[in-house]
């Protein structure tokens, strides 16, 4: 008999995960009956072509979107019994994210964006600590640069940072090079990879290029709203922690 893997081994469990909305010609179904588990320290790429759900899903495992059915354990939590404070509190507590239009506050410098979450988490040091982390990205000459004076690979190290400073155990990125030519896109995959490995956090990845999803532990395969595949990527193939 196979065994049964205790519930904290897992980042992340859905379970019968449904989203359906109401267009012109009835019901559309976005995504339908989607179930997989994600362990604690893996990297897991989402992949699929334009259309066919994989951002919904991500959406709704961070609890930025409610499912019409089914339901999300985060670290054995379920989100969906929780209130939209209760998931607010989830994800400022254990998720970072990391977008393609990079999301940072046009008002703030690259060490004051950095230092948001901290400061959210009332982090007494949270200048030195963005400071550092702005530096292990290679951008300690560009902290009081504003984001419309930074290039786009840049900015999007800049969120980086801005996601991993807390150090959360989950991470996710939503086709986090889709924005960036092809050499500083490979460049942002490897310093991610690389940052998520020193810290040994939990990394979901949605992407449609299948040479970046390669580089995960596992992938997920999702068409018109359905799970076609879960399963490990070839160890040749992907980053060995």
């Amino acid at each position: 008999m196979q065994a049964i893997m205790p519930a904290r081994d897992f980042a992340i469990v859905a379970q019968n995960l449904s989203k359906r909305v109401a267009d012109a010609s009835g019901e559309l179904v976005i995504l339908n009956d989607i179930n997989f588990t994600v362990h604690a320290g893996t990297t897991l790429a989402i992949v699929g072509a334009s259309g066919s759900g994989k951002s919904t899903l991500l959406g709704l495992l961070a609890g930025l979107d409610t499912p019409t059915s089914g339901t999300v354990k985060i670290d054995g939590v379920d989100i969906f019994a929780l209130d939209e404070d209760g998931r607010a509190g989830v994800r400022k507590e254990k998720l970072g994210f990391v977008f393609q239009s990079f999301q940072l506050l046009s008002h703030l410098n690259a060490l004051e964006n950095v230092m948001l979450p901290l400061e959210l988490h009332g982090n007494v040091n949270a200048k030195e600590k963005a400071q550092i982390m702005l530096g292990r990205v290679g951008l300690s000459s560009r902290l009081r640069h504003y984001p419309k004076y930074l290039s786009g690979g840049e900015q999007q190290r800049v969120a980086l940072a801005r996601a991993f400073v807390t150090e959360p155990p989950l991470l996710f990125a939503d086709e986090p090079t889709g924005s960036l030519d092809a050499a500083t896109g490979d460049a942002v995959i490897q310093l991610m990879f690389d940052l998520n490995q020193e810290r040994g956090s939990t990394l979901v990845l949605v992407t449609h290029d299948t040479s970046i999803a390669m580089q995960c532990r596992q992938t997920i395969t999702i068409a018109a709203g359905r799970l076609l595949h879960h399963g490990d990527t070839s160890p040749s193939d992907a980053h060995i922690f």
